[in-house]
């Protein structure tokens, strides 16, 4: 792959259709749950008025936003009580604070841990990983994508406090019949995969 410039080069790279296959490591059980989730990531310019009311919900200026993306997934948990699900959507903005637009503020309109709004850090290492780093009330997260080649991304995670986890995600993107044909509803989950959503 190409070197990867900025944050924002690196969500464009992220843009379209993925299966993630997860498994999440639970420090308190001592137990490892499987999981998968189908994920769409679709790309917002800065000048999206969703993102100037995220920027503008967290104080920020909406003119420093540089863009964004919507993201919708559906999975559900190997854990999972018959019937529950995980599905939804979130949006994120990228505020850089250097000039290079590698590190800076992303605005969330819902959480990861947490699904109130929230402000967390990212950094665009020298080694193309981007780091997401997010405080909640109750807890913190932790994590990394890097991509593996164009088609291959790969997701850790740690999550401390009431939850303490970690989490290994590989997200293959959907070819052109793929995608076409893959819904976003729960019923295009096999049942032993799930997965919530990082980013």
């Amino acid at each position: 792959m190409d070197p990867i410039a900025d944050a924002l080069s690196f969500f464009r790279l992220s843009a379209g259709r993925w299966r993630s296959q997860r498994t999440s490591h639970h420090l308190l059980h001592r137990k490892a749950e499987a999981g998968g989730s189908l994920i769409e990531v679709v790309m917002l310019l800065a000048s999206d008025p969703r993102l100037g009311a995220i920027a503008q919900l967290h104080g920020q200026d909406p003119a420093t936003l540089v863009g964004g993306c919507q993201v919708r997934w559906s999975g559900s948990m190997a854990w999972d009580k018959a019937g529950e699900e995980h599905q939804g959507e979130s949006l994120f903005g990228l505020i850089p604070t250097d000039h290079e637009g590698r590190q800076g503020l992303l605005l969330r309109d819902r959480g990861y841990a947490e699904t109130a709004p929230v402000a967390g850090q990212f950094r665009l290492d020298d080694h193309a990983n981007l780091w997401l780093t997010t405080s909640y009330e109750t807890m913190d997260s932790v994590e990394r994508f890097w991509f593996a080649s164009p088609d291959i991304r790969l997701r850790s995670s740690t999550v401390e406090g009431l939850s303490n986890t970690a989490s290994l995600c590989v997200e293959t993107r959907l070819d052109a019949s793929e995608a076409q044909s893959a819904s976003l509803g729960a019923a295009a989950i096999p049942a032993p995969l799930g997965s919530l959503l990082g980013w």
